[in-house]
């Protein structure tokens, strides 16, 4: 038994002094279509709004064999990124008409699988991922079930659409400026190997000593994953490698430089910290910082904006066509 009491359109039928079927075809916007009174129109809204009703949705959906949903899997909901395009996803999905559900895969391919398998089974109309691992047979046996479109990582040898940063071209750029200032040490600590980011990272990383061609030191390169736990064991190894601080450090991530910062802070070496610290995805707390970091600053909202547009584009029955969405640097710290 339950104290809560559910209207019925039948219930506001009768309130308005109508039949059910008058008062489904007012409140599902068919008055004019079926040429009902203004009158009629007027006390069945009226009776709708004093009740606060609203027709079922899952009514209307099922008439049109949609469920008026979306689905996107991201890694970490903590991951600031990830929260952004959340967060500016979710409005966009709402004005579309579609609701939003949003589920983790703690970035392991087990989770993924299950909260896909889930999402599947609530009978979503698209899926929007941020992919944790390279199964491309995978992502193209879902792709066959509903639209999908891969947003933040793209999944390597598959044709599926994505929408990402150019990661690669703004790290280059926030990295070939930091050589050109004298820095011949800059340490860098990346996320799992194998994903598109780590990569494109990595690329931009490597191109920007080729350019300057500076010697690079693979020892100071150190990849594991996106947990801030692993920025901080990274920025301890390396400490312990050198035995101080490197000239500079980037972290290709936010979540990284939070294990660096928590690091910092917790052995009180501000004082004697790296020259120049960067880092990719940035936060208005780092304005705070008693260091100047730069970052590369991802686009949220077209990251949102475009996949929407590719979901809508693959339900209507359009091909659509991967986007790489420009990106920027927050420089805090430029000679």
């Amino acid at each position: 038994m339950t104290a809560f009491q559910r209207l019925t359109m039948a219930d506001i039928a009768q309130l308005a002094g109508v039949s059910k079927t008058t008062a489904s075809m007012v409140l599902n916007g068919q008055a004019e279509q079926y040429r009902i009174a203004a009158s009629t129109v007027a006390r069945v809204r009226q009776v709708a709004a004093e009740h606060h009703f609203q027709p079922s949705a899952s009514a209307r959906l099922l008439r049109s064999r949609r469920s008026g949903t979306l689905g996107l899997v991201v890694p970490e909901l903590t991951n600031f990124a990830h929260a952004l395009l959340a967060q500016a996803l979710e409005p966009l999905c709402r004005d579309a008409g579609f609701q939003l559900f949003v589920v983790s895969s703690n970035d392991q391919a087990d989770m993924e699988t299950k909260a896909v398998e889930q999402l599947l089974a609530r009978q979503v109309d698209g899926l929007m991922l941020v992919p944790c691992t390279n199964n491309a047979k995978l992502y193209a046996k879902w792709a066959k079930r509903l639209p999908l479109v891969l947003v933040d990582r793209r999944v390597i040898d598959s044709n599926l659409p994505f929408v990402v940063s150019n990661a690669e071209e703004q790290v280059f750029t926030l990295i070939e400026h930091t050589l050109a200032q004298g820095v011949t040490e800059i340490a860098y600590f990346g996320g799992q190997m194998l994903l598109s980011p780590s990569i494109d990272r990595l690329a931009g990383y490597q191109r920007a000593w080729q350019t300057r061609q500076l010697a690079l030191n693979p020892a100071l390169i150190w990849q594991r994953d996106y947990q801030n736990q692993s920025g901080y064991a990274m920025m301890s190894e390396c400490y312990t490698l050198l035995g101080r601080y490197p000239e500079a450090i980037f972290t290709a991530s936010i979540s990284l430089l939070e294990g660096v910062l928590a690091f910092m802070n917790e052995h009180n070496h501000f004082n004697n910290a790296p020259q120049h610290l960067l880092s990719f995805d940035d936060h208005r707390l780092l304005d705070c910082m008693p260091l100047p970091i730069n970052t590369v600053v991802q686009d949220s909202a077209q990251l949102a904006a475009q996949s929407l547009q590719r979901i809508q584009a693959l339900l209507a029955g359009e091909t659509v066509e991967s986007s790489w969405v420009a990106a920027h640097i927050n420089w805090r710290q430029k000679v």
